[in-house]
This record gives structure tokens, sequence and C-alpha cells, in this order.
């Protein structure tokens, strides 16, 4: 899993989570009220919430109304989530079975922890690959 993601508040804007998605060069953030999750955000929630290109709005009239808008208008409110302690073959089938692209990981508490992708599966995978290639 990935520790310590990088997160976005409730009240930050869409234009400010487009921003932290290309600046971080990540395709989801966890989006937080109050230190607790409060939902997910991905790219591609937020390409879909963008006015189409057929608007009549102009660039600077799209910016303006998406720097009012709060990315918890975007976001996921109840994304899939698993505890630290999960068994990493579980949270792999978990993203397998609901076609997941991740998953967030959070403590007993509800506190997050990380995040838990289809690429750190593969990276898992690959590593126990390795693992038993040198055990031959």
């Amino acid at each position: 899993m990935t520790r310590n993601p990088v997160t976005i508040e409730t009240d930050a804007s869409i234009v400010e989570a487009v921003h932290l998605l290309k600046e971080k060069n990540i395709r989801r953030l966890p989006v937080m009220k109050g230190g607790k999750v409060a939902g997910v955000v991905t790219e591609k929630m937020l390409l879909s919430y963008m006015p189409s290109k057929a608007t009549s709005l102009d660039h600077w009239e799209v910016q303006y109304l998406l720097g009012k808008t709060p990315v918890s208008e975007a976001m996921n409110p109840s994304p899939h989530t698993v505890k630290a302690e999960t068994d990493i073959t579980e949270a792999a089938r978990l993203l397998h079975d609901r076609k997941l692209n991740g998953v967030l990981v959070v403590d007993e508490a509800g506190g997050l922890v990380g995040i838990f992708t289809t690429t750190n599966a593969l990276e898992a995978l690959v590593a126990f690959a390795q693992e038993c290639q040198a055990g031959r």
C-alpha cells in the first residue's frame, strides 16, 4: 500500500484537486473532513464533472465556476475501504471482484492509513514471483 497518501479537504475546489493530481502525478485523492475520511475523488470523476467542449462558457468562466465548486460535490462519499490488517490477497480480491482501481486503508478508528491500488497489488505479485524464482 501507499502510506500517508496525499489528501484534500472537502472544502477545497475542484480546480485545486485537479492541480494536486497533476502536480503529484496521482489518480485519486482521499477527501478529508476534520481528520476523517469523507470520501474519495478520482481523476476520472473530476474529468466527468468538467463541462463539455460544446459549452458556451469561455475558459475563464469555466475556471471560475470550478474554482468555486467544492471537491465534495464531485467525490464518492462512500469509498471502498479495508482495514490496515486486511490480508493482501483479500484486498486484491476486492479490487478484482468490484473492478476497482484502489481502496482506502483505514485503522480501527476510521483514520486514513494509506491507499491500496492495482499498482500496489502488481508490485506485490512481482515481489512474490521474484522470491519464488530465487528459491528454486
